[in-house]
C-alpha cells in the first residue's frame, strides 16, 4: 500500500516541477514521455500479459485486455468531447480539470494492477510501481500546466493533484480486497491493466512525444524498455 501511495504521489512531483520551473521544454518533455512509454510497454509485454496468460489462459487474458482498451477509449471520447465544447476563455482551466479527472479514473485500475502484481511472486509488483510512478510525473505536469495557465493558484493546483494521487492507493486497497474475496480474477485484473496501459501508451504518450522530438522520443522509449528488461533479469 505504501508503494502504491508513492506511485500516486509522483503526480504531485510533476505538478510541483511545473509550478517551480514552468512547463518543461519540448526536448525534455519528449524524453520524459518516451521514457514513461517505454517502461509501460515493457511492463505490459514482459510482465502483465505473460502472467495473465499463464494463470488465466487466452480467454480471460483477451477479455481483460479488451475491457481495458475499451474502458480507456470510452474515457478518451468523453474527455475529447468535453474539451472541444469548452468556451475559448475557459479552455485551459477546463482542460486541466478534465485531464485531472481522466488521470484519476485510470489511476484506479493502475492501483488494482499494483495489488495484482504484488499478489504474484517475482518482480511484477515493483516494476508496476516504477512504471506508474514514471508515468504519473508527466501526467502531473500535463495537469498542472493548463490549470496554472487558466489562473488557478499554485496551492489549489497542488491540492487537486494531491487528491488525484490518492486514487492509486485507493485502487490498490480495492484490489487487495477483491483478490482476497475473488482470487480467480487475478488474471483478468492483470490483463485489464495491460489493456488500459497499452491504450495510454499507443494513443497518448507515443504520439505526443514523437510530435515533440522523434530522436529523443525513441531514445526515451528504448531506454525505458531496456530498463525494465534489465530489472526483470536482476529481480
Amino acid at each position: 500500500m505504501f508503494l502504491a501511495f508513492l506511485a500516486g504521489f509522483s503526480t504531485c512531483l510533476g505538478a510541483a516541477a511545473v509550478l517551480a520551473w514552468g512547463r518543461p521544454g519540448r526536448r525534455l518533455f519528449s524524453l520524459l514521455l518516451g521514457l514513461a512509454a517505454g517502461v509501460m510497454l515493457a511492463v505490459v509485454a514482459l510482465d502483465l500479459l505473460p502472467e495473465a496468460f499463464l494463470h488465466g489462459g487466452p480467454g480471460r487474458t483477451l477479455t481483460g485486455l479488451a475491457a481495458g482498451l475499451l474502458l480507456m477509449h470510452a474515457l478518451d471520447l468523453f474527455l475529447n468531447g468535453e474539451v472541444a465544447a469548452a468556451p475559448p476563455g475557459l479552455l485551459y482551466l477546463k482542460m486541466g480539470y478534465l485531464i485531472a479527472a481522466g488521470i484519476a479514473l485510470h489511476d484506479l485500475p493502475e492501483g488494482l494492477a499494483i495489488a495484482a502484481g504484488f499478489a504474484r511472486p517475482g518482480s511484477t509488483g515493483p516494476l508496476l510501481v516504477l512504471a506508474i510512478a514514471l508515468h504519473n510525473i508527466p501526467e502531473g505536469m500535463a495537469t498542472a500546466a493548463p490549470l496554472f495557465a487558466g489562473g488557478l493558484s499554485p496551492r489549489r493546483v497542488l491540492a487537486l493533484n494531491g487528491l488525484v494521487s490518492l486514487v492509486t492507493p485507493l485502487g490498490c486497497w480495492l484490489g487487495i480486497f477483491m483478490l482476497q474475496a475473488l482470487p480467480g480474477y487475478l488474471p483478468l485484473l492483470l490483463a485489464l491493466a495491460a489493456g488500459a496501459m497499452a491504450y495510454v501508451v499507443t494513443q497518448k504518450l507515443l504520439p505526443a512525444c514523437m510530435a515533440l522530438s522523434l530522436p529523443l522520443a525513441a531514445a526515451g522509449c528504448g531506454g525505458g524498455f531496456l530498463l525494465v528488461a534489465a530489472l526483470n533479469l536482476l529481480l
